[in-house]
């Protein structure tokens, strides 16, 4: 998923429970990646117009892509995949600045939404439009955090902790014997911490430009694509975090909260709580979120 997981797990046999929940990693990553050509989401978007067979979890995957550009009304999008290749993150991360450097990026457009995605439970199958390139992104990250640490609670954890690249959900029993101390980090000034979390059986995910951004001959770019222009977003926001219930859904409301320059009042109404970061280095956060206990 070109990014770093960490899994805690509380209870017996945690080694075992550790090196199943790493290995359902790797295979939702086989699956979704769109860096992989064999992944289904690859070929999902290779044979757009066609069905396609897919696994459950791939399926669950593009219900809640659909169900978060529905709830946000398009300003979450999976369909901007074009859009980022066209910025030039159309590689795993490491070779893009190198690469985009040279890139003279053509005319923009605007991602095509979701309103033609269908699937077929019957048979297993989804279908893309033509035209229609799907990222699972951020979302597949949360969706994999929230997944994993349902199946290590089932297999027996007490708790469990899954953290994927900065999306993650929290179950069950924490180490302190209370809740999960959850720190949110300033984006832009490392090893600051912006202010901490309790949760019990919750999410955090936040979306942020401060890491993935480079440089092309059009100018600076970054992977956060506005849908209605097709260009990387120009919010004031460098980075929005969400505190939710589940992580793809905390994905998705940091997500729009930063596409769309809301308030952190705006997160309530997404059953969130948002914490942003300008570029300037002001914060602001949900007073409710100092101590909760979600």
């Amino acid at each position: 998923m070109g990014t770093t997981a960490h899994i805690l797990v509380m209870g017996p046999d945690a080694d075992t429970l550790l090196a199943r929940a790493a290995a359902r990693l790797h295979e939702l990553e086989r699956k979704w990646s769109r860096f992989l050509p064999n992944s289904e989401i690859s070929r999902a978007n290779a044979l757009a117009g066609s069905h396609v067979v897919v696994s459950p979890e791939t399926m669950l995957l593009v219900q809640r892509s659909v169900e978060g550009f529905a709830r946000t009304r398009g300003s979450f999008d999976p369909t901007v995949l074009r859009a980022v290749r066209d910025a030039g993150y159309d590689r795993d991360f490491g070779s893009v600045r190198a690469a985009a450097s040279l890139l003279d990026p053509p005319a923009p457009q605007p991602a095509p939404g979701c309103l033609g995605i269908e699937w077929d439970e019957n048979i297993g199958a989804i279908t893309f439009p033509r035209g229609v390139t799907f990222d699972p992104g951020g979302i597949g990250k949360g969706l994999a955090a929230d997944l994993v640490s349902a199946e290590l609670v089932e297999l027996g954890a007490r708790g469990a902790l899954v953290n994927v690249g900065g999306d993650l959900r929290v179950r069950g029993d924490a180490p302190n014997g209370a809740s999960w101390d959850v720190a949110i980090e300033h984006p832009i000034e490392p090893r600051v911490e912006l202010l901490r979390v309790g949760l019990v059986d919750g999410a955090v995910a936040t979306s942020s430009r401060a890491r993935r951004h480079w440089r092309t001959a059009a100018g600076p770019a970054h992977h956060i694509v506005d849908p209605r222009t097709g260009r990387p977003s120009a919010s004031r926001y460098v980075a929005v975090t969400a505190v939710a219930a589940d992580s793809w859904w905390a994905e998705v409301v940091a997500t729009a909260v930063f596409v769309d320059e809301l308030g952190i009042d705006s997160g309530a109404r997404f059953g969130a709580r948002v914490v942003t970061v300008d570029a300037d280095g002001g914060v602001a956060f949900d007073p409710a979120l100092v101590g909760v206990a979600a």
